[in-house]
């Protein structure tokens, strides 16, 4: 996968650089519910502030950013 792919699944929610569970995973070759399965199981091994759940605002507002982001890179592309 290129660079400036995963670049692009990166997002700034909270003041923290972050990527979506479903980005994750597929970036790993898996469905979204064995990645988050997998962390449940090993949540000792990750910091305490590894993941939150978005509200949904924030989850509307990610929306709209991706929305705007899928069309540059469609008119770029």
């Amino acid at each position: 996968m290129q660079l400036q792919t995963i670049q692009n699944l990166i997002y700034d929610i909270r003041d923290q650089k972050v990527m979506l569970d479903f980005d994750l995973a597929q970036l790993y070759g898996v469905e979204t519910r064995v990645l988050n399965q997998s962390i449940k199981r090993n949540l000792d091994r990750f910091p305490k502030d590894f993941m939150f759940q978005l509200t949904k605002k924030e989850f509307t507002n990610l929306k709209s950013q991706i929305v705007t982001s899928n069309l540059k890179v469609l008119v770029t592309n």
